[in-house]
């Protein structure tokens, strides 16, 4: 298990995976960030995972 993995909800529809690096990366590294996408539309589900390079940042 993951433990380094958040998910992060209720997202502005314009949110962009930069967006999610910089306000994460003031609490450490972020490895991944995941913004999920509508397959139909490509546009944002509002919500996403980001990854952080340990538990103790996550």
């Amino acid at each position: 298990m993951n433990n380094s993995k958040l998910f992060v909800g209720n997202l502005a529809f314009a949110t962009t995976e930069n967006d999610l690096h910089d306000a994460f990366g003031a609490f450490g590294t972020v490895m991944e960030a995941n913004l999920m996408l509508d397959r139909m539309t490509g546009k944002s589900r509002g919500f996403a995972f980001v990854t952080m390079s340990s538990p103790e940042e996550a």
